[in-house]
């Protein structure tokens, strides 16, 4: 079933109109969620970054849309009651109502929820091959508006389509500084002995819900310092571990990076923390 502003509806009959300014602009935002156990992880740091990032892009949100609401509306849509302890991944999309070229008629908004099955109800850590590229055909540009979670993604499509054609698991996005953002479809976090750096907001990676919940952890952990720091590419090959992180996922290692080969046991030592932190969140 498909929730369309509050209406479930079959998927196959779930439409939007042809004049949509998500599917015509980009004039969308939306969340990806991870429910497992009966709950929504990190349920109220999505719904606060859903709140600023259609705050940025002034979207009008409505009084109804509380934290509350949305949540009740989720669980309508998978039919709690009958999936209370199946694990989905959920998406929640957002856009600005029909009418209007590049500048809209209205700041009034429409949504959708959907989902789908996954086969695992915790973060596990893949043991499968993860090597990576850089994309450098397009650049992310740093600042606000790569932060976030918009439908504007075509730099993660064309990058995933290099990736498959090469043969590469993941591909990392650079900024037009040539430094390091993310990967496609998560932040990065590099380990080199006791110091884990990932990019800062400011260089454009996404706000990601996981990375906020990683560096909370290892800033709890005393044998590691995190840092968020700009990273160039000539750091990849001295790192001794780097990881992709996602709400979905939790935390992917990258296994090789051109000649470089990396271990995971960082990744392995973070992992039952952040299940343990999403359980309790």
């Amino acid at each position: 079933m498909i929730n369309l502003n509050g209406k479930l509806l079959p998927k196959e009959k779930a439409s939007i109109a042809i004049d949509n300014r998500g599917l015509n602009y980009g004039d969308a935002v939306f969340e990806t969620l991870r429910f497992c156990g009966g709950k929504i992880y990190f349920w109220e740091d999505h719904y606060f970054r859903l709140m600023a990032s259609m705050r940025i892009l002034r979207m009008e949100i409505p009084m109804n849309f509380t934290m509350e609401f949305i949540e009740e509306e989720i669980f309508k849509t998978l039919n709690f009651k009958e999936n209370e302890v199946t694990s989905f991944r959920i998406k929640l999309l957002v856009w600005r109502k029909t009418g209007g070229k590049y500048t809209p008629n209205t700041n009034e908004i429409e949504y959708a929820i959907s989902f789908e099955k996954l086969t695992t109800p915790f973060y596990i850590l893949e043991e499968a091959q993860c090597e990576v590229e850089l994309f450098k055909d397009h650049f992310i540009s740093s600042g606000l508006l790569s932060t976030l979670k918009t439908n504007n993604r075509l730099i993660n499509i064309l990058g995933s389509i290099f990736a498959k054609e090469n043969d590469y698991q993941n591909c990392l996005l650079l900024n037009e500084n040539k430094q390091v953002v993310e990967a496609l479809n998560g932040n990065i976090f590099l380990v080199s002995g006791s110091e884990i750096k990932t990019p800062p907001l400011s260089d454009g990676c996404l706000n990601g819900i996981m990375r906020k919940q990683l560096i909370s952890i290892i800033n709890l952990m005393p044998d590691f310092t995190i840092e968020e720091t700009s990273i160039s590419p000539f750091e990849l090959q001295k790192a001794d571990e780097i990881f992709i992180t996602n709400v979905i996922q939790g935390i992917v290692p990258i296994t090789k990076y051109r000649k470089k080969e990396y271990g995971n046991l960082v990744a392995k030592s973070l992992l039952p923390k952040l299940n343990l932190k999403a359980r309790m969140g």
